[in-house]
């Protein structure tokens, strides 16, 4: 049996690799997206002091801890069953937002962007920002760096640093917000809804006006049925700070909403042996494998889940966005647009919720309430248990921790956006695999690069998904002397 592996894979956090087993026939058998990384957050946090959460969860990444942050600060509420004031709840969402935005931006022009930018055939030394800049002019890079850094900005004013905030408290915020400091937030959000709504105009011209690259998208080797996942407002609009956790099935219908207190009730995670992840399922529909359709419980949780998960934005223009989103790529029955399928649809369904994060953070940064000083309440309750939940921008995020009487953890469970994605990953890449390659096909670069695609419009973060059971850790040691001869090799549980 031949085996081709890619690695490393490209454009992530964190670590991966790719094995293709192909058949006599010169068919592929089999594909594993393998984690080969462990870190086990979870395990090194029990024993330590409850409020410390949000500032050690967000060093497991450098990309997202303001979505760990957040999820540990809303975990504190609960575990402490304080609740935060109007204020804090907008002044949070107003970081949230603007954090939202940097991180869009990251994807679509520094990961995502350039295999179609450049184009997912184009030499992989030219498959990056600078090939991107290169392509579409200084001008713009500019822009997208100067949209980074502006937003950096507020992520420090309201969470205290750019990198690795430290404001959230339980039922508070230890950051008040300043009527001048209020004036250039706003004057930053417009910037960022000028950006986003240039954003969407640039996947206009570069993507859908090319044929070649709609056909890839709505090919059925980057297309899976299952089911989507996402919070949700009152109305059934996409939110990332705040809801309830609606889940809905190939053809829209909705399945369950709960809230993050209840994720235990509906979510369970199956363990197999080749990797360090973990893969989630719909406990009411239960695990048949890597399979999807109705029958099967693996979901997805990402900007196009949350899309789908939904009845629309909870912003004019990221609303009208949606709709042209549905108009062109899926279809309306009984008053409401049926899910896409698509999953490089995501690309774009992410510069949506770019336009929403700018729009949403407009509004805030306008609210009276928004400068309210008092964000600090006195907490003197004894904590138990809690569950914090956000959407971070890979999909749904959940922790939920347990304390003694003394506000020490006993116990610690993370479940990432992107372990929610794993099973849907490996199902993408191995349909990709099967798809592009046949009997007598040339292994290229660009045709490995197109199966790399089908992993990174997930967007993964593999430092923040991986973990394992508490117990056995696979260990292989080799010795070798000054002349590179194994003198001695050790292992355990492999």
């Amino acid at each position: 049996m031949k085996r081709i592996t890619i690695d490393p894979i490209t454009r992530l956090e964190g670590h991966g690799k790719i094995e293709i087993f192909l058949d006599e026939e010169g068919d592929v058998a089999n594909v594993y997206f393998q984690i080969p990384e462990l870190r086990g957050f979870e395990q090194f946090c029990v024993g330590r002091p409850a409020e410390e959460m949000p500032r050690i969860t967000n060093r497991i990444c450098g990309v997202c801890p303001e979505a760990h942050h957040m999820a540990a600060t809303k975990a504190l509420d609960a575990l402490y069953h304080v609740e935060p004031s109007s204020a804090v709840k907008k002044l949070r969402e107003l970081f949230y937002s603007a954090f939202y935005v940097t991180d869009h931006t990251t994807h679509f022009y520094a990961l995502g962007g350039p295999d179609f930018v450049l184009g997912p055939d184009a030499p992989k030394a030219e498959r990056n920002i600078l090939g991107v800049i290169h392509k579409v002019g200084v001008e713009i890079g500019k822009q997208v760096i100067d949209c980074r850094m502006r937003n950096h900005h507020v992520i420090q004013m309201l969470g205290g640093r750019h990198v690795h905030p430290v404001a959230g408290l339980p039922g508070g915020w230890s950051r008040a917000l300043t009527a001048e400091e209020r004036e250039e937030v706003e004057a930053i959000a417009r910037q960022n809804v000028d950006f986003a709504l240039f954003s969407l105009k640039l996947f206009d011209d570069i993507v859908l006006a090319n044929q070649a690259y709609v056909d890839l998208i709505l090919s059925d080797a980057f297309t899976h049925r299952t089911y989507y996942m996402g919070t949700v407002d009152a109305n059934n609009h996409v939110n990332f700070y705040d809801g309830m956790i609606r889940v809905v099935g190939p053809t829209g219908k909705e399945l369950v909403k709960y809230h993050a207190r209840d994720y235990t009730q509906h979510i369970a995670e199956h363990v197999e042996p080749w990797t360090y992840l973990k893969f989630p399922y719909l406990k009411d529909v239960g695990w048949k494998g890597f399979v999807d359709g109705e029958d099967s419980g693996v979901y997805c949780a990402t900007p196009l889940s949350r899309l789908n998960a939904a009845d629309g934005m909870a912003t004019p223009r990221a609303q009208e966005a949606y709709e042209r989103f549905y108009e062109t790529l899926g279809s309306k029955k009984n008053g409401r647009y049926e899910p896409v399928h698509h999953r490089l649809a995501t690309h774009w369904a992410r510069l949506i919720e770019l336009l929403y994060a700018a729009e949403r953070m407009l509004e805030l940064s306008q609210d009276p309430e928004i400068t309210d000083p008092n964000t600090r309440p006195v907490v003197e309750t004894t904590p138990d248990e809690g569950v914090g939940c956000v959407e971070a921008p890979r999909g749904t995020l959940t922790h939920h921790y347990q304390t003694d009487e003394n506000g020490i953890l006993t116990r610690v469970n993370l479940i990432v956006g992107t372990t929610n994605n794993y099973a849907p990953i490996a199902m993408s890449v191995k349909k990709a695999a099967q798809s592009l390659i046949k009997k007598g096909t040339v292994i290229t670069d660009g045709l490995l690069n197109r199966i790399e695609m089908a992993f990174r419009n997930y967007d993964p973060c593999m430092s923040c998904a991986t973990h394992s059971l508490p117990g056995q850790m696979p260990l292989e040691v080799v010795i070798r002397d000054a002349q590179g001869e194994v003198v001695r090799h050790l292992s355990q549980y492999i």
